[in-house]
């Protein structure tokens, strides 16, 4: 099998600076930035005012990040157009126009991706898509969910949310009565709203174990689990913030609300955090464990 070794990795790195299409990709950039520019600024208003995405802010960032750190990769990558490219770019500039006359927002926004897909194509052929396979696909974090499904996802995470709060409460000796999403108790009245149903969670940390997956373990069945992990992980810790609310605010009703809930939210999304990366050491302590053992 062939390697190549660092003055060969230099060699090439610096003809693929020479061959690839720079001028282009970036013309094509512009191109497709201004095509889609009132997309796009509705796009960042929303990641400034939706707290669900916050972070849209990171995803461009990190996606970027990880397309420079493989540019030793388009050493070997040979630019070889597909035309194919531009039927994709074409489908995408059909499909935000269509999506556009019908108010599906979120179609119409996705078509900015599919374009740049088509654009990468096109100008790098399939072997450049693939390189840059992962950092295109990190861009689906950009984009809200679709609104029918959110309404669909919302209402049972804020009923399990409740529930889990109702059980724990009661354990712990504090009265409480559930009706829906409403716990009543002694001091007052906690609505599990969409806002607490745990979809911010969700999305922040699926993104952050997709990332974290990539950086630090090469498995790609690892990297499923990871993220696969991210759902229950992060509907536990939604519940457990719900219960922590109910239980302080049965003490002083001012912490169960305002900027010291969401610094509460932040502390267990961290807490979240740490559990993906504890249960990464363990599967792989118990890998090592059952390999040491046969």
């Amino acid at each position: 099998m062939a390697t190549f070794t660092g003055p060969v990795s230099e060699q090439n790195l610096a003809r693929s600076k020479a061959e690839f299409p720079w001028t282009t990709l970036v013309w094509f950039g512009i191109l497709l930035i201004a095509c889609y520019a009132p997309l796009l600024y509705g796009l960042v208003r929303q990641w400034t005012s939706d707290e669900d995405m916050s972070h849209g802010f990171f995803v461009p960032l990190v996606a970027g990040f990880i397309a420079w750190r493989r540019r030793s990769e388009w050493a070997v990558v040979a630019p070889t157009p597909n035309y194919w490219g531009l039927a994709l770019v074409a489908l995408g500039a059909a499909q935000a126009l269509v999506a556009t006359l019908a108010a599906q927002l979120f179609v119409a926004r996705t078509a900015f991706l599919v374009s740049l897909i088509g654009a990468v194509l096109f100008l790098g052929g399939t072997r450049a898509l693939r390189v840059l396979a992962f950092p295109l696909f990190l861009l689906v974090f950009l984009f809200p969910i679709p609104a029918i499904v959110y309404a669909r996802i919302t209402l049972p995470l804020q009923l399990f949310a409740s529930s889990v709060a109702e059980w724990m409460l009661s354990w712990v000796g504090i009265p409480v009565l559930r009706d829906g999403n409403v716990l009543e108790l002694a001091s007052q009245r906690l609505s599990v709203v969409e806002a607490c149903s745990g979809i911010r969670s969700l999305l922040s940390l699926a993104f952050l174990g997709l990332v974290y997956a990539y950086f630090f373990d090469k498995r790609v069945w690892m990297r499923w689990l990871l993220v696969a992990s991210t759902i229950p992980i992060a509907i536990a810790a939604n519940a457990i913030r719900v219960t922590l609310t109910g239980l302080i605010s049965e003490y002083r009703t001012d912490l169960a609300q305002g900027f010291l809930h969401i610094l509460q939210g932040w502390a267990l999304f961290m807490v979240a955090a740490l559990l993906l990366l504890v249960l990464h050491r363990l599967v792989n302590r118990c890998l090592n464990w059952s390999s040491a053992r046969s």
